[in-house]
Parts: C-alpha cells; sequence; structure tokens
C-alpha cells in the first residue's frame, strides 16, 4: 500500500472510530504526526496512550483499518473520493479548527487543491422558510460575490430555502459552490435537490462533502455536526433569515468560535 493510501485509510479508521468526538483524532495526530502512525502503534500502545478508562479501548484495530480502506476501495469504484486533514490539499481553514474532522469525503469533478484553494469562502445560511425578501437578498449576495475580483466560493447546506438559494445562484453565476452534507457521502439530503447535487459534483471547483462515513443516515444530531464543517470551510458566515433556534445561528456560533466573521441580512 502507498503512503499517501494508507494514510487515507487510517484517517477514515479513525473518522469512524472516533467521528462524534473529532478531539481525539486532533490530538492523536498532534502527538504522532500522521494518521498513519496511529496505526503503528500496537493495540496495547493505543490503549495505553488513550488511558485505562477510556470507552475506545481495543477501537484502534488491523480489523477497523481493513474495514476503512475496503470502504475506500469501494467509494473509488463509484467515483467519490476522500482526502485526509493531513494532506497538504485539505482546506486550512478547517484544518485549523479544533474539531476538525479526521477527514472529508466528496464527490466532484476537481482535484482538492481546486476545490480547496487559496481563496477566501463564504457561508451563506440560514432559514428553509425563506421569505421573497430574503431569496431576493440570498442571491444578490452571491451575485455582487461573484462580480467580485477575489470570486469567493458559497458554502452552504444543499437545505430547502437559503441554502438552495445560494448553491442554484453560485452555479448560475459561474462561481464554486460547497455543498456540505449531514450524512453519508453515499446519501444526498434532502433527496428533492438530487439533480442539484449532480450539477455542484460536475461543476468546475464545486464539490459535494462530508465527514460523516457511507450509511449515515440525516438526524437532528448530525445537522447540527454537520454545521461546524460549513462554518470551519468559510472565511466569514453570512445570515440570511434565521429561527431564534435555527441551525443558521448555531453555524454562526461556531463561526464566531473559530474567529470567523459574521454578518447578518437585517
Amino acid at each position: 500500500m502507498e503512503d499517501l493510501e494508507k494514510e487515507r485509510c487510517c484517517a477514515a479508521a479513525l473518522g469512524r472510530i472516533f467521528g462524534y468526538e473529532p478531539m481525539y483524532v486532533s490530538g492523536l495526530i498532534s502527538k504522532l504526526g500522521s494518521a498513519a502512525a496511529v496505526f503503528d502503534l500496537s493495540t496495547a500502545e493505543a490503549d495505553e496512550m488513550l488511558g485505562p478508562f477510556s470507552k475506545y479501548k481495543g477501537k484502534i484495530c488491523r480489523a477497523a483499518l481493513d474495514a476503512a480502506c475496503e470502504e475506500l476501495e469501494a467509494l473509488n469504484a463509484d467515483g467519490y473520493r476522500y482526502i485526509a486533514c493531513t494532506e497538504r490539499d485539505f482546506p486550512a481553514p478547517l484544518r485549523d479548527c479544533p474539531d476538525c474532522p479526521a477527514g472529508l469525503y466528496y464527490r466532484s469533478c476537481s482535484t482538492p487543491r481546486e476545490i480547496f484553494p487559496e481563496r477566501p469562502s463564504i457561508a451563506v445560511v440560514g432559514t428553509r422558510d425563506i421569505s421573497p425578501y430574503g431569496r431576493e437578498w440570498t442571491r444578490k449576495i452571491v451575485e455582487v460575490c461573484a462580480r467580485s475580483p477575489s470570486r469567493p466560493g458559497i458554502v452552504s447546506g444543499l437545505a430547502f430555502g437559503v441554502d438552495i438559494t445560494a448553491h442554484l445562484t453560485a452555479l448560475d453565476e459561474g462561481i464554486a459552490t460547497i455543498a456540505v452534507l449531514p450524512c453519508g457521502i453515499d446519501t444526498i439530503y434532502p433527496a428533492a435537490h438530487r439533480k442539484t447535487a449532480e450539477r455542484i459534483a460536475e461543476s468546475a471547483g464545486s464539490a459535494v462533502v462530508t465527514d460523516y462515513p457511507p450509511g449515515t443516515s440525516p438526524v437532528a444530531f448530525t445537522f447540527i455536526r454537520r454545521n461546524r464543517i460549513i462554518a470551519g470551510l468559510a472565511s466569514c458566515t453570512v445570515l440570511v433569515e434565521s429561527k431564534a433556534k435555527g441551525g443558521g445561528l448555531i453555524t454562526c456560533r461556531l463561526a464566531e468560535r473559530y474567529g470567523r466573521e459574521v454578518f447578518a441580512l437585517p
């Protein structure tokens, strides 16, 4: 197995083991230097590093690595890809977040360097129950981005309302857009936006991404965790209409925690 292939398999395995507590992955990689180095430890050495009472005791093992390798091989055959957080082309803004995922599954016609270039990206998020005012201004915001010299990419969550309006406007204006899923890469949610997801995957510099392993279903908690990827990928976040406890506000709080600028449409 080549070094890069091994690193991706190891990162994917760590993602499955510690997916809901990604700080474990960050800590292990910080100490050992790579995902592969974690699996170079014996099971006993790994358990000692995790501590005697860890609920993950025995989880870092050959079986977990073999399962991840089989998973990535099957995904590659179906046109999906994976990038580990330790790779050079992994998005730097997301790598800087304390709860950075072990890696990202993605579908795109472009390379990671083209999807995550060194240019600003803007998260545009908000309510599913968008008003005509909100829809008009979501379009205007993205259109202005498309006319700006830097032409920032647009990041959102493919949901109804603000999200899908932002994605479609970006596609129509010819700028890159990234849709972050609340489920595995082998599922599109909501299903009504499958054609838009395909259009995104087929557009240069754009991608459908997730940190959830294949087979993960969208449930309330996966939406909340997904929002950290949206906030982490973007240089700033723009909120267009939101309920008091809406997912858009959660994304804004995460963006603020990451030290990113947050804007709201009045």
